[in-house]
């Protein structure tokens, strides 16, 4: 059974800084997209930073510079490190895996709240 467990969600104040974690497990994720999504209060989920299959990686247009993605070598964790934290990065965050087939998995998702 896939599970997808994030930790590393919370309060920071604008300008700061939060590492996401997600711990994979219940298969072998090599050709895998692997990443983040969220979804704030009223809006859909959207697309944060993916690590995709062949070392690549992908990001919504408002976090590129502020957020970096990575997965480790056994592709078994997801990280999102997020920097220069604004009030409208708040929303949960959801940890994404995604074979080129098209099976998904999302975890149970981790709130982010940035404020003063």
């Amino acid at each position: 059974q896939v599970q997808l467990v994030e930790s590393g969600g919370g309060l920071v104040q604008p300008g700061g800084s939060l590492r996401l974690s997600c711990a994979a497990s219940g298969s072998i994720f090599i050709g895998y997209d692997m990443g983040w999504y969220r979804q704030a209060p009223g809006k859909q989920r959207e697309m944060v930073a993916i690590s995709t299959v062949g070392d690549g990686t992908k990001y919504e247009d408002s976090v590129v510079g502020r957020f970096s993605v990575s997965r480790n070598d056994d592709h078994t964790m997801v990280y999102l490190q997020m920097t220069n934290l604004k009030p409208e990065d708040t929303a949960v965050y959801y940890c994404n895996v995604e074979s080129v087939g098209g099976v998904v998995y999302w975890g149970q998702g981790t709130q982010v709240t940035v404020s003063s």
